[in-house]
């Protein structure tokens, strides 16, 4: 079996020469962005008193910061910094969670855990446990959104543990910028497999437009208040 490892240069390379999902046209490239910008805001100003209540919440379970920043592959492969809500004790390790994931992306690994996540994690903290079943612990990345680094459409943000073993079909996800939600999202979630997740991401890339956008945040709602999916 060849050797799917990339290093940073050559991913980058790779998401550079992608086919033809990365050249939108400019009025969609302009609708999606004003989309973006325009939900963003509005969200950050409705939520603000509940953003304020769950940092409050985290502060009080458990020791360290509110937010949580990780860095993550974005558009082109082009690093940046998300911002989430901390669902887990500070300073835990997570190679038990790199091994899971490398496992699965190469195909070795049992379909008992949720896509990317692992059950019963003891990393995280109680009120992590209702920000990750309800995606509030997503919340913070409308900054990410407003900064451009992300779409409020989009595939899910990637860690470069992952990307490390990513298959080369799999840096056309690369072709647009990661969202809060998606097609790979409001299509099960964690329910799916790692090759149908790309799938969706491809499929989206090829496929996006405002309307298509607006369709998968409306979709969304519905996704996000059920819990479908979520771990």
């Amino acid at each position: 079996m060849a050797d799917t490892t990339l290093s940073y240069a050559q991913a980058r390379e790779r998401a550079i020469m992608l086919p033809a999902a990365q050249a939108e046209s400019r009025a969609t490239a302009i609708a999606c962005r004003t989309l973006d910008v325009v939900v963003a805001a509005i969200a950050l100003i409705v939520l603000a008193p509940m953003l304020l209540v769950i940092a409050l919440a985290i502060r009080l379970d458990s020791s360290g910061p509110a937010l949580f920043r990780q860095e993550r592959w974005g558009r082109g492969t082009r690093r940046f910094v998300v911002n989430k809500f901390r669902t887990m004790h500070v300073d835990t390790p997570n190679d038990e969670h790199v091994a899971y994931v490398q496992r699965l992306i190469a195909g070795d690994a049992e379909r008992k855990q949720k896509l990317f996540k692992l059950v019963a994690d003891e990393r995280v903290t109680r009120v992590g446990r209702i920000l990750r079943k309800s995606s509030l612990d997503e919340l913070p990345q409308l900054i990410n959104v407003l900064l451009g680094a992300m779409s409020l459409v989009g595939p899910r943000p990637c860690l470069e543990y992952e990307a490390e073993k990513y298959p080369p079909h799999a840096f056309g996800r690369f072709a647009v910028k990661p969202g809060i939600t998606g097609l790979w999202q409001v299509s099960g979630r964690s329910q799916l497999s790692f090759d149908e997740m790309i799938a969706l991401d491809l499929e989206y890339a090829q496929r996006r437009s405002f309307w298509l956008n607006v369709r998968i945040l409306l979709r969304t709602l519905p996704v996000v208040l059920l819990g479908r999916g979520a771990a």
